[in-house]
């Protein structure tokens, strides 16, 4: 499906992400919580893809999509896309099997995300939440303090009692922090799994998506019960 929406709004995420938010008339582009789409500026053909951070849930309460989209040195996402609201965006999609299931039989989730890795994986959890369940833990990982995109949603639902989080910085930082430092292994991964059949989805850098599944192995959860997306 081929879509042309305007932006609604632009807002800053981190100093290397920002979130764009597209209006999206109900019912127009049904989806999956976990998918992506493909976009680009009005008329653009080099459309890139970008995961959809916000479950169908919101979707249909707000009336907008919204995707983090990563920038580079210059602070732009690069010449396929310009970042202005009211601009049109042509959106192709959805694509993607990294989903949310519908009626899942596990009743605890554990979503370990790595940077930007974070958006299908905050889609996934809103859904999670939407749909009822509560019992949710969320490991993330960032470069440093300041790369934590939706940090204060995922702290706010934290403090009520709706998910688990613990946060972890990979690199050495001035920056004052208080909370975890290190890679994701299974002595970050334990307190948050509860039980091996646990339902889990990881998403980020390619050496995220392949520590994290050997760490949950050494956890006896089973591979059927661990999902991947390299982002």
């Amino acid at each position: 499906m081929l879509l042309t929406l305007p932006i609604r709004e632009v807002l800053p995420a981190t100093p290397r992400a920002c979130i764009v938010r597209l209006d999206l008339p109900p019912g127009t582009f049904p989806f999956v919580a976990g998918q992506a789409v493909a976009i680009a500026s009005h008329g653009g053909e080099a459309r890139r893809p970008y995961s959809i951070a916000s479950a169908p849930a919101d979707v249909a309460r707000t009336g907008y999509l919204e995707l983090l989209v990563g920038l580079g040195s210059d602070g732009t996402p690069g010449p396929h896309l310009r970042l202005r609201p009211g601009d049109p965006v042509d959106i192709e999609g959805p694509y993607g099997r990294f989903t949310f299931p519908d009626s899942p039989r596990e009743r605890r989730f554990l979503f370990v995300a790595g940077g930007t890795g974070i958006s299908p994986l905050r889609a996934m959890l809103r859904q999670a939440l939407a749909l009822g369940f509560t019992d949710i833990g969320v490991l993330y990982s960032a470069r440093t303090p300041d790369d934590f995109a939706y940090e204060t949603e995922l702290r706010d639902l934290a403090a009520h009692g709706r998910l688990e989080l613990r946060l972890t910085v990979t690199r050495d930082t001035r920056a004052p922090w208080h909370g975890h430092r290190g890679r994701i292994d299974a002595a970050l991964i334990g307190p948050l799994l509860h039980d091996p059949k646990t339902l889990c989805f990881v998403c980020g850098p390619r050496a995220l998506v392949e520590a994290v599944p050997r760490a949950l192995a050494t956890l006896a959860v089973a591979p059927e019960r661990i999902r991947v997306e390299e982002w």
